[in-house]
């Protein structure tokens, strides 16, 4: 039975429906539910309520943001940012986050995200292509780089023992470690939780912003400074072509004296679905297509180059003291209207034909605006950036491999 303390602090804040099943339940769904409840933090309910009805069309000044080309620093730059960087890693303070909580559903896969198979020509998980890039970046700086893996309830179980039964593919053991990133309950139009089982509420995954806050809450944070670690790059498992250890990146954040920096590259048209990097009222910040307006959009300059072209594709480099503010400080949530199935009060189970409940998620570039400055480093697409997302046409495992492919014939390597 679930404990009647911790029933009656659910049932004050008017939550009390999740329990209208309890007696049809065993005792290992009562437990399941007691352990989910005892997660939920009650008194944050009404407050993800609430962001339902704030308007976030305040005013605001967007202005652009200066960004470094990499392909057009001069030799002596690029030789002395790639020092610099090479030299901070080989002290054994850098470290590399990948994000990697999502499994591989719209690919048809069955498991997380980073077990899934591409070819390239060879049959590689999209897990071991990113350990064979740390693998050589730490043969060419002489010292291990420690690898943060970002999973999910749903699936760390399964990312864990894919790397056990692999061998940790040759990468130390010690150096590798799993974190899970935190949940947040999904509510429905009237703010009530929704049940996706009698005995289970719904829940989605916090957001990539959340990192901060579970990096700090799973003591992630605490072995990084054990280690040493000052620079952390945070990038995403579904990009095949992302760079984890980049030198030249890190000496150019680190020279320039920036706490923070992110990757970009020049986006395809005014409207690729890609957030872009600007000012916000005088503070870096990353318009999301969806709210960037057709004249900002469309602006170009004297060359003929978009004003707001450069995408954040979700390649960022953060120093530690980042981290350690922003995961006590935490970020805030943005709500979406989302489609989820749900126990109605009779107990069936509902599949709805238009949004009913609402998800909240933190956005990592929602850190930058604590900022006055950050590093903007502008890379080519077709080196850095071949993500899989979707299971055929744009953005899929066919082009993304291609992109891989073209790569590793011009440069000679993974």
């Amino acid at each position: 039975m679930i404990s009647e303390q911790l029933k009656q602090k659910f049932i004050d804040a008017g939550q009390g429906h999740i329990f209208n099943f309890e007696k049809e339940l065993n005792n290992e769904q009562c437990d399941i539910l007691e352990k989910q409840l005892k997660s939920i933090d009650v008194t944050m309910i009404d407050n993800l309520y609430a962001l339902n009805k704030e308007n976030n069309n305040e005013d605001c000044e967007i202005t652009p943001i200066p960004c470094a080309v990499q392909s057009e620093l001069s030799r002596e730059d690029y030789e002395k940012y790639n020092s610099v960087g090479t030299e901070i890693m080989s002290k054994g303070e850098y470290a590399v986050v990948t994000m990697a909580g999502g499994q591989g559903t719209r690919l048809g896969h069955n498991g997380p995200k980073g077990t899934y198979y591409v070819e390239i020509p060879e049959k590689i998980s999209l897990f071991e292509i990113q350990c064979r890039r740390l693998k050589a970046q730490v043969a060419a700086c002489g010292k291990e780089i420690p690898w943060y893996i970002m999973t999910s309830a749903e699936n760390d179980a399964a990312t864990r023992e894919f790397f056990e039964a692999n061998n940790y593919f040759g990468y130390s053991k010690e150096m590798i470690y799993f974190f899970k990133q935190y949940m947040l309950p999904m509510l429905d139009e009237s703010g009530k939780l929704v049940l996706e089982e009698k005995y289970k509420i719904k829940e989605g995954a916090d957001g990539h912003g959340g990192i901060f806050r579970a990096m700090l809450g799973n003591g992630v944070i605490d072995d990084m400074k054990r280690r040493g670690v000052k620079w952390i790059f945070v990038g995403g498992i579904d990009n095949i072509l992302v760079q984890l250890a980049d030198p030249c990146f890190l000496g150019y954040i680190s020279c320039c004296g920036y706490k923070l920096g992110g990757k970009s590259l020049i986006k395809r048209d005014p409207y690729e679905k890609a957030g872009v990097f600007c000012k916000k009222n005088g503070k870096p910040f990353v318009v999301e297509y969806t709210e960037i307006s057709s004249e900002l959009a469309e602006m170009v300059d004297d060359k003929g180059e978009f004003v707001y072209g450069d995408a954040h594709i979700l390649c960022n480099l953060f120093n530690i003291e980042v981290f350690e503010k922003m995961g006590s400080k935490g970020l805030p949530y943005h709500v979406a209207h989302k489609k989820t199935s749900y126990i109605d009060e009779s107990g069936n189970k509902i599949t709805p034909e238009k949004p009913n409940a609402y998800k909240y998620e933190a956005f990592i570039f929602d850190a930058f605006a604590y900022y006055d400055n950050m590093g903007i480093f502008r890379v080519k697409r077709e080196h850095e950036f071949a993500p899989i997302k979707n299971k055929s046409g744009e953005d899929s495992p066919e082009t993304a491999q291609k992109l891989y492919l073209d790569y590793a014939s011009e440069t000679k390597g993974v």
